[in-house]
């Protein structure tokens, strides 16, 4: 089907994650790991070994279905991101250690979800963020790296090519379809991480991506790897390179000064500094700009399951009627300074157990709008 006014360059987007589906994380689908050791998607299918079929295909096809796209389009949302391993084509990724006795311990089949999920959004008009969530390596150490603990990618040249023969096959595969506007072309990569290489990896994605997606078409997207915007002024910009976003995200639960604010403070981060932020943003680096993550989250130990200690969080002592008001003014607050982005996207659209990361439950609650297409 040709492209229609869906895949224009500079469109609104008002999305959400699909997270914890074709990647896991633990904290969001606790159910798929009681009785496990296993802390991510890796040690998940390496413990679980020829039984993480079974289990995952049924979580695929039952965690996100079409009627989570039609409930989608029926609140107005428009566009949906989805996170992917590096594992989405199948048996041909590079060994790392901790698959132990699997050289292929991920579970194939991921590809035709993928698809079915195109179909999807096209029949409710929703555009599609593909995220290359986890790399070869793990490119953050994080679970939703696919590696918990673990941040090699960048150490081994071989990570780094299956990372872009991934991106390349995705844009080859969907290149004509409705519903793909932008392929994000590796998530979080740790702040530690030398910028030059992030640099020159982003610089090669982008023309792979471009062999097979015209730049009217597919936006390319880039996250700011946890440094400021500074880092890439400069970074491709037109007429060379067209069509591209910086990824940023957007949490106030996971510093400790986070930890210790109230919930007037993470308002005043929000409009205040998040909103000069913004303004900044769009005046020297002159660049699209996405808030590919945020929530309402502010408990740390919700989202973190191994996170120790004892921390503050705003909300502990509010009563129902308090909670429901401040969950409120801090999702009007965040989106009022995001909406100076070109789009947003809240994470994610579903949790099993944490509501204030959940989409759904939060419209449901009355936290965030019932409707996003007022334009």
């Amino acid at each position: 089907m040709p492209h229609s006014t869906l895949q224009k360059k500079g469109k609104k987007l008002r999305g959400v994650n699909l997270g914890g589906w074709l990647v896991l994380e633990k904290w969001m689908t606790p159910s798929l790991f009681e009785g496990l050791n296993a802390v991510d998607e890796t040690t998940y299918c390496v413990e679980l070994g020829a039984e993480a079929e079974t289990r995952l295909r049924q979580h695929w096809h039952t965690f996100i279905t079409r009627n989570d796209f039609a409930w989608l389009a029926g609140v107005g949302i428009n566009a949906v991101r989805i996170p992917l391993g590096h594992w989405i084509f199948g048996a041909n990724y590079p060994y790392h250690r901790t698959y132990g006795e699997y050289q292929y311990p991920f579970v194939n089949g991921g590809i035709e979800i993928l698809d079915q999920a195109f179909k999807w959004a096209q029949e409710f008009s929703l555009a599609i963020v593909l995220d290359l969530h986890a790399a070869p390596g793990c490119q953050n150490g994080f679970d939703n790296g696919g590696i918990k603990d673990v941040c090699e990618w960048h150490t081994d040249q071989s990570y780094i090519d299956h990372s872009l023969w991934v991106l390349e096959s995705l844009a080859e595969r969907y290149k004509d379809h409705y519903a793909l506007h932008a392929i994000e072309v590796l998530n979080e990569p740790r702040w530690d991480i030398d910028t030059q290489i992030l640099i020159q990896y982003t610089t090669e994605a982008y023309h792979r991506i471009r062999k097979h997606c015209k730049q009217e078409d597919v936006a390319i997207v880039f996250h700011d790897g946890f440094r400021s915007y500074k880092e890439y002024l400069g970074f491709l910009m037109e007429p060379e390179f067209e069509n591209v976003v910086l990824d940023i995200h957007r949490y106030q639960c996971f510093t400790q000064e986070e930890h210790d604010m109230d919930i007037y403070g993470h308002i005043n981060k929000t409009v205040v500094d998040w909103n000069q932020e913004a303004d900044n943003i769009s005046l020297e680096l002159q660049q699209w700009t996405y808030v590919g993550e945020w929530s309402l989250g502010l408990n740390i130990h919700v989202v973190s399951l191994w996170a120790e200690g004892k921390f503050n969080y705003a909300l502990e002592k509010m009563d129902n009627f308090q909670m429901n008001v401040a969950h409120q003014a801090y999702a009007s607050a965040q989106l009022m300074t995001f909406e100076k982005y070109l789009g947003w996207f809240f994470w994610s659209y579903k949790t099993e157990t944490a509501p204030d990361w959940c989409f759904r439950d939060c419209v449901e609650k009355g936290y965030l709008p019932k409707r996003f297409d007022f334009d």
